[in-house]
């Protein structure tokens, strides 16, 4: 694909990203059944075969089809900022979001690949293995959900309900958090891992997902495009959308996903 072609043109890139999300997925899955080992990476969160095979595969897949693209993945020997910076697109890659959900073995994992350029996400796929449901976007265009063995439905964020609901983890709940719940008030709330949370968001099942704790880029840049391109937001707490591959760090700063309503959820910090 010539360098100057990209921009409207990704939704030609999305069938073959679904397949290659499909068949990490698929790995994931056969690791998922017959039982694993569990390791600790340096910063001591965990990591399994099942996040190691999915890797290798996205990357063999994402190479093939586009070898001129580099590829972030969150098991990647970590590229230094001066050689990221020069980077224009690349594909940025979570092989198995939610280790801890596939650990307690309750299907809420998923796979994540997202295309950035210019510090933002035009293209994000989310499988997740169990269900065998698909979410995925382009940009400029819409947001779609797929299950299996049926056609894509557009889905749509919603606007702020009278009374919220808001998705929160099962993994990770703080002071803060809590305190968030309190100052908005009468509210719903729905738990899930991983990335179903932005999912939720994205389908119009949820108003807010606000992550106040440490989360890194490939965590967030496919659900980014997914809710952009369903009428949402992913921001930090100032209500900026969040941006690509322009610091030394890969960790994102606090952030909300919401709806269409651009509500100023920060006032409830």
């Amino acid at each position: 694909m010539a360098a100057d072609s990209w921009s409207g043109k990704t939704s030609l890139l999305l069938e073959p990203v679904i397949a290659i999300a499909r068949q990490a997925g698929q790995q994931i899955l056969e690791i998922y059944r017959e039982g694993f080992d569990v390791c600790c990476k340096q910063d001591q969160s965990p990591v399994t075969e099942a996040d190691i095979a999915a890797h290798h595969s996205i990357i063999d897949g994402l190479k093939a089809l586009t070898p001129e693209l580099p590829v972030l993945s969150e098991e990647s020997a970590e590229a230094p900022f001066g050689e990221r910076a020069r980077w224009r697109r690349y594909w940025l890659v979570d092989p198995l979001d939610g280790t801890r959900e596939f650990i307690k073995r309750n299907g809420e994992f998923t796979v994540n690949i997202a295309l950035i350029e210019k510090h933002k996400p035009i293209l994000g796929v989310i499988h997740v293995p169990v269900t065998r449901v698909d979410y995925y976007a382009s940009a400029p265009g819409s947001a779609y959900k797929q299950l299996p063995d049926r056609k894509p439905v557009q889905i749509h964020a919603r606007r702020k309900r009278e009374v919220p609901v808001i998705a929160i983890s099962r993994a990770r709940f703080c002071f803060r958090q809590q305190q968030l719940l309190d100052n908005i008030g009468d509210h719903e709330t729905v738990s899930v891992g991983s990335s179903l949370k932005s999912c939720l968001v994205a389908e119009g099942c949820a108003d807010l997902y606000a992550r106040l704790g440490p989360t890194s880029e490939w965590d967030t840049a496919a659900a980014q495009c997914i809710v952009e391109q369903a009428g949402g937001h992913i921001t930090d707490t100032q209500m900026r959308p969040l941006r690509y591959n322009t610091k030394d760090s890969l960790s994102n700063p606090d952030f909300f996903v919401f709806g269409t309503t651009r509500h100023n959820w920060s006032l409830y910090l």
